[in-house]
């Protein structure tokens, strides 16, 4: 399944990642500075939201390409189902 990411929602996931990026460069800069374990766990999970927000986004957007590929009748929708409901499923 190929993804074709564009405008605004390129830059959604670029923006979402850049921000899992910078909050783990705060974990890491936290643990090094021996910070309060529950100040660094709250910094790793805004991280974590801020990836499975991106992978979602993700999703999407191959939700709709598939859509469309399966109304075309360019895909199969079973099989497209079942590939969607795993990469669903990795990310909860």
């Amino acid at each position: 399944m190929e993804l074709e990411l564009a405008g605004a929602d390129l830059k959604a996931v670029l923006n979402r990642l850049r921000r899992a990026q910078g909050q783990i460069s705060g974990v890491i800069r936290m643990i090094e500075e021996g910070r309060d374990c529950e100040d660094v766990v709250t910094r790793l999970a805004a991280a974590s939201r801020a990836l499975a927000r991106a992978g979602f986004a993700i999703i999407a957007t191959g939700l709709q390409q598939c859509v469309t590929d399966i109304e075309s009748g360019r895909r199969n929708g079973e099989e497209m189902r079942d590939r969607l409901e795993k990469l669903f499923l990795s990310l909860a």
